[in-house]
């Protein structure tokens, strides 16, 4: 298996973006799969790089990234050094940070004799899961949309961080990091770019309008995001497929670190459903 990590690109805000890309070493074509982290996630939380492996096992292109401003560096991808980048997140950016890794894709000679560019699915997991839906309605190019226990509504999770006026006056809100038990923290702007964007961002704008294959995956143990809002989701695409994983929480059973060797027994589910879901397709 090739396993290629911590790819430097350049994104359209400043911010490098670190891209790792799993495949095996055939010269077999495959289909691309581009997976993107959760709010407060990186590329390496976890399992995901088992995941990675999971999927380039049976016959994939596995692409994931660190979004440019998920408060990661290139010396440190792990965690988050540098608040001030994740401060200054953004929907916007987030989808322009997914756009770039997709023109890196087409634009990238190991994927081009790898990858099948005409068979690419975007994977996101909690808040990316609008980002992908949003994405996937954008971009002719992509043929699958996968959400992992994905958000149906950006509106109400940006005007929730805090009182508005106070959040306006002070220029800054700060959320508790459970694990690492930093003050993270929303810069202003986050608000007024969700406001400057708001039909773009709309997440069940976007589902109702896409064309493609689409599988919303949910564990109805999900205390983070509850399960009305993949039965949401599904509900505005008619089309759309739902699988719920009984007793499966936000992270399907995952944590950060994961020691293990093997994926947790509801994320090995996952991705046994995804994998089912997309060979159907192919």
């Amino acid at each position: 298996m090739i396993i290629e990590k911590n790819i430097i690109i350049t994104g359209k805000h400043e911010k490098p973006i670190l891209i790792d890309v799993n495949y095996s070493s055939n010269k077999i074509s495959k289909p691309i799969i581009i997976f993107c982290h959760g709010y407060k996630g990186f590329k390496d939380w976890g399992p995901w790089n088992l995941m990675a492996n999971a999927f380039a096992e049976v016959g994939f292109c596995f692409i994931k990234f660190n979004f440019s401003h998920n408060g990661g560096t290139i010396e440190q991808p792990i965690d988050f050094p540098d608040l001030e980048a994740f401060g200054n997140n953004n929907y916007t950016k987030e989808l322009d940070d997914l756009e770039s890794v997709i023109e890196w894709a087409f634009l990238n000679s190991e994927i081009r004799e790898n990858g099948n560019l005409t068979n690419i699915t975007l994977l996101g997991h909690s808040r990316a899961g609008g980002i992908v839906s949003i994405k996937a309605e954008e971009d002719k190019r992509i043929t699958n949309v996968i959400s992992l226990a994905g958000v149906c509504d950006f509106a109400k999770r940006t005007s929730t961080i805090g009182d508005l006026e106070q959040w306006k006056k002070e220029g800054v809100k700060y959320v508790l990091n459970g694990r690492t038990k930093q003050q993270m923290p929303h810069y202003f702007q986050f608000y007024t770019d969700f406001i400057e964007n708001e039909n773009r961002l709309t997440i069940k704008r976007a589902v109702s309008n896409l064309k493609i294959p689409h599988l919303i995956i949910h564990g109805n143990d999900d205390t983070s995001v509850l399960i009305e809002e993949a039965e949401n989701i599904h509900q505005w695409n008619s089309n759309s497929v739902l699988e719920i994983i009984d007793s499966a929480n936000h992270v399907f059973g995952a944590q950060h670190p994961w020691d293990e060797n093997t994926l947790p027994k509801h994320l090995e589910t996952v991705v046994a459903k995804v994998q089912m879901f997309l060979k159907k397709g192919n």
